[in-house]
């Protein structure tokens, strides 16, 4: 930031979690002109009461305390119809497809950062800041997006969507925090959210059963079809596809000498394949709609880096060359399990984000 702190406007996204409002309360105590700004992003009758969820009934209420108490002004913006089409719609029909979707991914890439840094804009901010576990690093005057220092809460998957004029417009005071150090922090500030739990379960899902949300929302959809061997005879019956996804085991409800897995998911026969836990490694994969944060000049036989192929995916070495500009092709230089269309493949050199994008099939 090149301003002077108190000549520098910055918009603060408040879920109303211990997080955000932590960065909230540094930025003020830095001297920063800050505005909090909450999203309602879903119906607040349908989920006020549960807990561990962000954007809800109580989280907006909790942010607007916050705001309170810092003595700055606070906003609460009805994103309802946006979130739904945007973010629940793609959730819904990504199951449907025989896919397992991202909707924290989904909602950063859409709402969040390209509606807020939008409203950011109109309010003629220098800066959009948010509570995430990331750090931005400047390197020869361009920024970089970085993990997070505390490992354990690095939330730079779910942010390889960011594009590079995004990344300029965001700041991450937290990137270089623990969680411990941020409650920590947020007692010294006397917030009353420095205790609050950390959110858990997808935020629009009431009662943390997706397949019942499907019902509701397309409940023509949830028809019953074979679940398959991959050897090709049938060994029972599934009651939709939304409601199984790659390498499940438990709840198949058959009967087998052997433990079987689902290892894919054909949307258009509605049928269910399942087969040895062996089935399910595979060692390449191709990714669409990829966000590129790095530099342009690979090799030919490949630029080698660390892939993540889902976010609690410890990483793996692989080679990724270019298909196209909306696609890549991942090699990776072991086997894993359980590769997921649907799920991103996020691509880091070290601890930086190279980019990333979502796996629609293996290779």
């Amino acid at each position: 930031m090149q301003k002077n702190a108190s000549d520098t406007k910055v918009v603060v996204a408040m879920s109303g979690g211990v997080d955000s409002s932590t960065a909230c309360a540094l930025m003020h105590e830095r001297g920063y002109n800050v505005i909090g700004i909450t999203l309602q992003l879903y119906d607040q009758g349908a989920i006020a009461n549960k807990k561990g969820a962000c954007c809800a009934g109580q989280d907006i209420y909790d942010a607007s305390q916050v705001a309170a108490k810092l003595n700055i002004p606070h906003y609460v913006l009805d994103y309802e119809s946006k979130f739904k089409t945007q973010v629940i719609d793609d959730f819904v029909d990504s199951y449907l497809e025989g896919q397992t979707p991202l909707p924290c991914v989904r909602c950063n890439q859409s709402v969040k950062f390209t509606d807020l840094i939008k409203f950011a804009h109109s309010l003629n901010a220098d800066y959009l800041v948010t509570g995430h576990y990331v750090q931005k690093v400047m390197s020869n005057g361009k920024a970089e997006l970085h993990k997070g220092l505390d490992d354990t809460k690095d939330q730079s998957y779910f942010l390889f969507a960011t594009t590079k004029e995004q990344l300029d417009f965001l700041e991450f005071p937290l990137g270089g925090m623990t969680k411990e150090q941020t409650r920590l922090e947020a007692k010294r500030f006397g917030l009353i959210t420095a205790d609050k739990p950390d959110s858990q379960d997808i935020c629009f899902v009431p009662n943390g059963s997706y397949v019942d949300l499907i019902k509701k929302m397309r409940p023509e959809a949830l028809s019953e079809g074979s679940i398959m061997h991959i050897d090709g005879f049938e060994v029972g019956r599934h009651q939709g596809i939304a409601g199984y996804t790659i390498g499940q085991r438990r709840g198949l409800k058959i009967s087998s000498p052997e433990a079987l897995y689902v290892i894919r998911i054909d949307p258009v026969q509605n049928i269910i394949y399942v087969g040895p836990e062996s089935s399910l490694n595979g060692n390449s994969l191709i990714i669409k709609d990829v966000n590129w944060l790095g530099e342009n000049d690979w090799p030919d036989d490949g630029l080698e880096v660390q892939v993540k192929i889902r976010s609690a995916h410890k990483g793996a070495m692989a080679k990724i060359f270019s298909i196209d500009n909306n696609r890549i092709l991942v090699k990776l230089l072991n086997y894993e399990k359980a590769i997921t269309p649907g799920q991103a493949c996020v691509i880091y050199e070290s601890n930086r984000v190279l980019g990333g994008g979502w796996i629609i099939k293996e290779n």
